[in-house]
């Protein structure tokens, strides 16, 4: 069943992630790669130009001294974003740390994103999470919203479609809304047995990924 399949190759990537801070699915090895942060956000806000919601959230990442001071290498996806973001609701603590985005390649490339407090809820009608990111190889860009996700415990994580962004150097940041949920005693309060939390991004997770 693909569905199981694709479960079982996401646990195995995001397993790795969790033991080694970076996904390595596909090529085993490669050179690590120099990305110029100012100059890939000032980029990146040329093509956010025409999204409001994608303006602001660059908007957020120019100038900022966690960008300034971020990793400079990169790795081949998939691996987590150098940055990570921030939000309302943080990993259910209040407001801070909340997560990342991450590149994947288990079945093609997609953007997603994992993080915040319990798992991600299977409805996300009105939250929206979006990824903008550009090929700095090749000037190829786009905006792509974050739909896909399996209610099992294996993924933990919101993906894009499959996309292509070419080969070369990539710069991404996602930003938005996210339902989460926890289970909790069933009362009038949570008929379902789940307690749901909204997370809106404050500062948006930034990446780049050599393609």
């Amino acid at each position: 069943m693909r569905t199981m399949g694709f479960a079982r190759r996401l646990l195995t990537a995001l397993a790795a992630t969790a033991a080694a801070t970076t996904l390595f699915t596909g090529h085993a090895t490669a050179e690590p790669a120099q990305v110029d942060w100012v100059s890939a956000t000032q980029q990146l806000r040329a093509a956010a130009t025409g999204n409001p919601g994608a303006e602001r959230a660059v908007d957020t990442l120019l100038g900022d001294p966690r960008v300034a001071d971020a990793a400079r290498e990169t790795a081949l996806p998939a691996q987590p974003f150098q940055i990570p973001a921030e939000s309302n609701v943080g990993r259910g603590g209040g407001p801070g740390m909340y997560g990342s985005g991450v590149a994947l390649n288990i079945d093609g490339f997609r953007f997603a994103f994992f993080g915040g407090p319990g798992t991600i809820a299977p409805n996300q009608t009105g939250a929206r999470l979006d990824v903008v990111w550009l090929n700095l190889s090749n000037g190829r860009s786009g905006m792509e919203p974050l739909t896909e996700h399996l209610d099992i415990i294996a993924d933990t994580t919101i993906r894009t479609r499959v996309i292509d962004p070419g080969p070369g150097m990539v710069v991404a940041a996602v930003y938005g809304t996210l339902w989460h949920r926890w289970p909790v005693p069933v009362s009038p309060e949570h008929p379902d047995g789940f307690q749901y939390v909204r997370g809106e991004i404050t500062f948006p997770s930034l990446g780049s990924i050599y393609n």
